[in-house]
C-alpha cells in the first residue's frame, strides 16, 4: 500500500498587531497571552499523531507558536526559510485601514497573481517558494507527519494550490491565528487536502482518513 505523507500547516498565533497592522517579515514581534495559549492548544490538538518533525518560518511569531508542539512531541524546532511570510517590501509595517485605501488594494484582493509588492516579493512568487519547500519537506520525511509553522497567505496559497484553485481566489481561503490545514500527499496522486482552518477538534483521526 502507498504511503501518504501528512503536512500540517499551522498558522501563528495571535500577536498584539494581529488584523490591524502588516508585519510582514519585520524582526521582534512576539505572541501576545492569547497567542501563547493558542499555541499550547495547538500542541494538545496533536496530540496523539506520530509527529516525525517539526518546522517554522524563522520568524518569532511562528518559533514560538511551534515550541510547545516540539516539546511535546520530543522534536526540535527547525528553522525552515521557506515558510516564510510573504515579504511585504514598503508595506512592511503599514496600518491595514490604511492599505485598504489604496487602488493597489483592490489588485492585492482580486487579482493577486498580477501583484508584487513594491520592493518585496510577488504572491506568485510566494507560492511557488511555499509549494517548492513543502515538495522538499515531503521528500525528506515520505510516509511521515510533518507540522510547519508558518503565515496566513503562505498557506493560504499552498492550499489553493493543493486544491487546483487559482491564486486570484485565494484569498478566498480562511487561515486564522493557530489554525490547522492539512495535506495529505501521495505518489502519482493530486494531493488531497483534508482540512482547512481547523480550530478546535482533536487531530489524530487524520491517520486513519
Amino acid at each position: 500500500m502507498t504511503q501518504s505523507t501528512l503536512i500540517l500547516l499551522v498558522r501563528h498565533g495571535q500577536t498584539p498587531t494581529t488584523g490591524t497592522v502588516l508585519p510582514g517579515r519585520a524582526p521582534g514581534l512576539h505572541l501576545s497571552e492569547r497567542g501563547r495559549a493558542q499555541a499550547d492548544a495547538v500542541a494538545d490538538r496533536l496530540d496523539g499523531l506520530p509527529v516525525e518533525a517539526v518546522y517554522s518560518s524563522p520568524l518569532e511569531r511562528a518559533r514560538e507558536t511551534a515550541e510547545p508542539t516540539a516539546a511535546r512531541t520530543g522534536r526540535t524546532v527547525k528553522e525552515e526559510a521557506g515558510l516564510l511570510e510573504c515579504d511585504f517590501g514598503d508595506w512592511t509595517g503599514a496600518a491595514l485601514a490604511g492599505l485598504a485605501g489604496l487602488p493597489e488594494w483592490q489588485t492585492v484582493q482580486h487579482n493577486p497573481s498580477a501583484f508584487r509588492f513594491p520592493n518585496g516579493e510577488g504572491f506568485s512568487g510566494m507560492q511557488a517558494r511555499m509549494v517548492g519547500t513543502l515538495e522538499d519537506l515531503r521528500a525528506a520525511h515520505r510516509g511521515g507527519v510533518v507540522v510547519c509553522f508558518s503565515h496566513a497567505d503562505p498557506i493560504k496559497a499552498a492550499v489553493a494550490h493543493a486544491l487546483g484553485t487559482h491564486l486570484d481566489l485565494f484569498q478566498r481561503i480562511m487561515i486564522s491565528p493557530a489554525s490547522v490545514s492539512v495535506i495529505s500527499y501521495t505518489d502519482g496522486q493530486a494531493p488531497a487536502v483534508l482540512t482547512v482552518n481547523s480550530m478546535s477538534e482533536p487531530l489524530s483521526g487524520l491517520m486513519s482518513s
